[in-house]
């Protein structure tokens, strides 16, 4: 059976310095290769710590962060994701990119749902399509932090054929128990895994507690950590996610038609925002 090993980078970032955490980051990667590694993924803008409201450090993909990832991959020969703040008109955008182990992109996606509740949409654009790409024969998706409440966001990885999505983020201490339920949920909703990287640590914006985490298809956890920092070794196998599609066929028994219309008003169109979402 086809097994692809990931690894979750749970680090501490260096606050606003992102010149000393990526080199404390180097770390992880050079773990993460010698455990066999296809992939290591770091959290939410892991190279500053996640700022809803910072405007500092903002860069394009050939800045600083960006090769910093680029040279890991070639350099470790694997897989390398990670999360910065991407340059971009009229507002910066919280972007997620991953590299080949010969420093090729293989995918960025910029987060769709930005935290209002911490002013990230009054500082940030949000994203508007998928981030998808293949590697050592599966296939995988990203969504970042508060996109995990969203489970639309994995229906549309679903039809897309991810059998597993990776979540960078900097998820705080105070909602760890949304945590740990939003990644089983996704999973198993969706029947796909869901590999959350979270940040250690405590930062000017909030406390952080860790416990990344990989569920399956079922929505199992098959792969945790504790509070601090540390590397997760997870196994994905894409055989798992067919396998529980088939035996539990959720998708197929689904009704798109049905949703549309009971989001339909009596005897009213559609409003100006466009359809149900046909994967709710």
């Amino acid at each position: 059976m086809l097994m692809v090993l990931i690894c979750s980078a749970q680090v501490s970032p260096i606050w606003e310095d992102p010149e000393k955490t990526i080199t404390h980051s180097e770390l992880f990667v050079r773990q993460a290769s010698e455990a066999g590694a296809e992939l290591v993924c770091f959290p939410e803008q892991f190279a500053t710590g996640w700022d809803p409201l910072s405007g500092r450090h903002i860069q394009d993909r050939n800045g600083p962060v960006v090769r910093a990832l680029r040279r890991y991959a070639m350099d470790y020969g694997l897989a390398v994701l990670g999360s910065f703040r991407e340059a971009s008109y009229p507002h910066p955008r919280n972007t997620c990119i991953v590299f080949d182990k010969l420093g090729r992109e293989l995918a960025h996606y910029s987060k769709c749902h930005l935290f209002t509740p911490g002013r990230e949409d009054q500082a940030y654009s949000a994203g508007d399509t998928l981030g998808l790409f293949e590697l050592a024969g599966a296939r995988f998706g990203i969504a970042i932090c508060y996109d995990l409440r969203f489970s639309p966001l994995f229906s549309a990885y679903a039809r897309a054929g991810a059998e597993a999505v990776v979540v960078p983020a900097a998820w705080p201490a105070s909602r760890r128990s949304h945590w740990d339920l939003f990644i089983r949920s996704r999973a198993a909703e969706h029947q796909l895994y869901v590999a959350g990287i979270n940040t250690a640590g405590q930062t000017p914006v909030d406390t952080y507690r860790g416990g990344s985490m990989t569920a399956d298809p079922t929505g199992e956890v098959i792969a945790s950590l504790g509070e601090g920092e540390g590397l997760l070794v997870s196994d994905i196998q894409p055989q798992m996610v067919s396998d529980a599609r088939r035996a539990l066929p959720v998708r197929k028994d689904r009704r798109p038609g049905l949703y549309h219309r009971l989001n339909t008003p009596a005897g009213k169109e559609i409003s100006s925002g466009g359809p149900a979402d046909p994967g709710v």
